[in-house]
């Protein structure tokens, strides 16, 4: 058994009556075996000192593409469509088994090292296996799954799969790491409707019910796309996936930028989860979501970066600015307030991946998953009298996560990597994407 006490912390500990405490966190193995003032502990493995320390709970990311981080800067300024189709596509189909392996690994130490303790992930088509490595590797909790791609003309060749193998594939690999150390699970991940048959979706939609596992995937982001499903099924994004027994408390819709009311009747009435990206949103110029309106009607609203090319980072701490920031000219200024901004990207991370028993608050039992934050800092201050919450969500930056704790294990502390070599993953990185530019050279900005 190993054990680790937190001593004399500022505890945000998101249970139920949103407490936030000075005290001590008892942790035994993957476990929060006590919080509170004073704790008596007799002998530990590791003691952190947390005076001067503000401690959270991991953040949830429920929309990350980490196959995507290696094409960081390949993918500014361009909407939606032609950002897939002259891009991201042609990157996507230069992987390699290597190459997705650094890219899984780029990305989860940026998550790390801002806090991040959980993601929802969607790989591409082929060698998920080498991302499901990395995540495995690094110790990070991940809900993850190959993208499944089995229609679409001007998709590159390499991305092209047929319905059946799209969806053997996908099984194979929930057969080899769902439940993989109780930290990995499965999610089966359609890229969206446009790329994919009513065939596999309806496939996808009874695996999910017989094995109950998540579905993953995009929805409702662009005005173009939507058009698209109109014109080939007849109805919007959400009312097709619903149509097809899809829209259920295992789905996780990213992006539903727009919706019509019936849509959002869809979503409230079946737990549908929906991961709120704005900062992703911004940058493709696909709108702004209606997110006030979506927690109005008490619809389960979580936050991700989403991909490293549509961003450019994958920053909890900008996401949660940004939410809070971007629907106050139009809702007033006393909309999406920090703790309902904190709140999505913790507990309600936590609900969209059917782990809000476990993860997303620092409570008694609880895996102890969580953040330790040093806010004592010029852009902190003063703290005398400020909701710790409001610290977090609207001065506080990544740089401020000192140390980052998954399953117990610590990631990062003192902001030193403890699960991956950082030197070796930048130099592999840069190798990487400059192999695959070689595939497509008329992506290279040096050509």
């Amino acid at each position: 058994m190993k054990t680790i006490l937190i001593r004399n912390a500022e505890i945000v500990t998101m249970n139920a009556n949103e407490e936030i405490i000075r005290g001590d966190i008892y942790i035994e193995d993957d476990i929060i075996k006590a919080v509170g003032p004073n704790l008596n502990v007799d002998r530990v493995d590791k003691m952190i000192d947390g005076t001067n320390r503000t401690v959270i709970p991991g953040f949830v990311q429920t929309h990350i593409h980490l196959c995507q981080t290696l094409f960081r800067g390949k993918g500014d300024d361009l909407e939606l469509m032609d950002w897939l189709k002259q891009r991201i596509w042609p990157l996507e189909a230069s992987h390699d088994e290597e190459s997705i392996y650094y890219s899984a690994m780029l990305g989860i130490g940026e998550l790390i090292q801002s806090g991040t303790t959980t993601i929802v992930d969607m790989e591409t088509v082929h060698y998920t296996d080498s991302a499901f490595q990395a995540i495995a590797e690094s110790g990070i909790r991940a809900l993850s799954g190959k993208v499944m791609m089995d229609k679409g003309d001007e998709v590159p060749l390499p991305l092209q799969e047929n319905t059946y193998d799209s969806i053997q594939n996908s099984v194979d690999l929930m057969e080899k790491w769902h439940m993989y150390e109780g930290r990995i699970k499965y999610a089966f991940s359609p890229r969206f409707v446009v790329s994919c048959t009513e065939a596999l979706l309806r496939e996808v939609s009874e695996l999910s019910r017989t094995h109950h596992i998540h579905v993953h995937t995009h929805a409702s982001e662009n005005q173009g796309e939507i058009a698209l499903v109109e014109h080939e099924t007849g109805m919007r994004n959400v009312t097709y996936l619903h149509h097809l027994g899809l829209a259920t408390d295992r789905l996780i819709l990213a992006h539903c930028v727009w919706l019509d009311d019936e849509e959002r009747k869809i979503i409230k009435e079946n737990g549908v989860h929906v991961s709120h990206c704005p900062g992703s949103n911004l940058k493709l110029a696909s709108g702004i979501a209606d997110i006030p309106t979506l927690l109005d009607h008490h619809v389960s609203v979580s936050l991700g970066a989403d991909g490293a090319p549509c961003n450019n980072n994958l920053d909890m701490f900008n996401e949660m600015r940004l939410a809070a920031l971007i629907q106050k000219p139009v809702y007033g200024p006393t909309a999406m307030n920090a703790r309902a901004v904190f709140k999505m990207a913790t507990i309600g991370g936590a609900r969209a991946v059917g782990m809000e028993r476990e993860i997303g608050s620092i409570e008694v039992g609880k895996k102890a998953d969580i953040a330790i934050l040093n806010l004592r800092d010029f852009h902190t201050y003063p703290s005398f009298d400020v909701d710790p919450i409001s610290r977090i969500v609207y001065s506080a930056t990544r740089a401020d996560v000192e140390t980052t704790i998954v399953n117990g294990q610590i990631l990062m502390e003192n902001r030193l990597m403890r699960t991956l070599d950082k030197e070796i993953v930048l130099h592999e990185a840069n190798k990487s994407i400059k192999r695959l530019l070689r595939k497509i050279p008329h992506l290279s900005v040096s050509r």
